[in-house]
């Protein structure tokens, strides 16, 4: 497959301030994250079902989560029939950055994707501020330490919306992944 390598200027991988932590002093080495599991809430009518990801053993500061939260509407789908389900990662890197990646079922089957981005100008933030959030225009769904909920989320949205003869929100919701790390989970 050929691969596309854009100028360090705008190619966000390859710029100091990139959302990929490994160029952060003394972090050369991959190191996976703390994930927690707070309760889930309801936001516009849809149930949410909530990860943080953070090398902070304090967690997600309440402002940071609060602006997060605050921004969760305008990444919700409209409704269609689907039961109104959504997962979302809040994830606070590093440095400045903070990320909302809202997951959210549609169609029956189909996994929406709508993300936020604060304190990261590289990707369009306009400071760095980590409770100034803004939708970034990217096709991007996660980094590597957002994605390990993705794969639970499917198989418990079989397991209690598809199989079913009777499909059971409620045990979707209360079926999360495991509190830990994002990683070795073997």
């Amino acid at each position: 497959m050929a691969s596309t390598t854009l100028p360090n200027s705008s190619n966000p991988l390859n710029s100091p301030s990139s959302p990929n932590e490994r160029n952060e002093p003394n972090s050369s080495a991959f190191r996976e994250k703390l994930l927690t599991v707070p309760p889930p809430i309801e936001v516009a009518g849809r149930r949410i079902k909530r990860y943080h990801v953070t090398a902070d053993p304090a967690g997600i500061a309440p402002d940071v989560e609060a602006a997060a939260y605050a921004m969760l509407p305008e990444l919700l789908p409209e409704p269609d029939g689907t039961p109104p389900a959504t997962f979302v990662v809040l994830h606070r890197g590093g440095d400045d950055g903070a990320y909302l990646n809202a997951y959210s079922w549609v169609w029956d089957n189909v996994l929406h994707f709508r993300g936020a981005s604060a304190g990261q100008p590289v990707l369009g933030c306009p400071d760095r501020d980590p409770t100034h959030f803004v939708t970034p225009d990217l096709p991007w769904i996660g980094c590597v330490w957002e994605l390990p909920p993705i794969l639970h989320e499917r198989d418990a949205w079989v397991r209690h919306m598809l199989v079913p003869d009777t499909p059971d929100l409620d045990a979707y919701l209360a079926d999360s992944l495991p509190e830990g790390t994002t990683g070795d989970r073997s």
